[in-house]
């Protein structure tokens, strides 16, 4: 099993959003999960895990079966000497066992990440994994369904989350 998650933030909330599917190549997701975490912490600049961090275990405590790779918004490691990113936060939280794969939409100078060009973009997200290569995690997102820039399952829980 794979999953997508993303955080979206209210003002005094967050939605915590998990799109759950079984092959890179999926359309659909085969279920799809929201939490609510009150309140949502503040954003604090060089921190930005302590803000995500708790709402994407919230929403993973709901899943059954813990997936083989999770996919999230975001860079896994912020430096090519190893500071980690919210993707290496949440492979130590969940024990180094579950594989991350950070996209990034914004290119970060440091950050170690591959760029691909999803489907007939022009623009290239930003890969970067912990617990797998970068090279297999950007072939994975290059697989993922979809026409555009952003695959259509992380385009999925970024709505799933902003909607809820």
């Amino acid at each position: 099993m794979l999953a997508c998650l993303d955080v979206s933030y209210l003002p005094d909330s967050a939605i915590a959003g998990a799109v759950l599917f079984q092959s890179w190549t999926d359309a659909q997701p085969f279920r799809e999960l929201t939490t609510r975490i009150q309140p949502a912490a503040p954003y604090v600049p060089g921190e930005f895990y302590k803000r995500e961090l708790p709402g994407l275990l919230a929403v993973l405590a709901q899943v059954d079966e813990s997936p083989n790779t999770i996919v999230i918004d975001g860079y896994v490691w912020l430096s090519s000497e190893g500071k980690p990113g919210l993707g290496a936060r949440l492979y130590e939280a969940l024990g180094n066992k579950t594989a991350v794969i950070g996209v990034a939409k914004t290119a970060f100078r440091q950050a170690p990440a591959i760029e691909v060009r999803h489907g007939q973009a022009q623009r290239p997200l930003y890969v970067s994994a912990v617990g797998m290569s970068n090279e297999i995690a950007a072939k994975c997102i290059e697989m993922m369904h979809g026409a555009y820039r952003i695959p259509t399952l992380l385009k999925r829980v970024d709505m799933l989350c902003r909607n809820a």
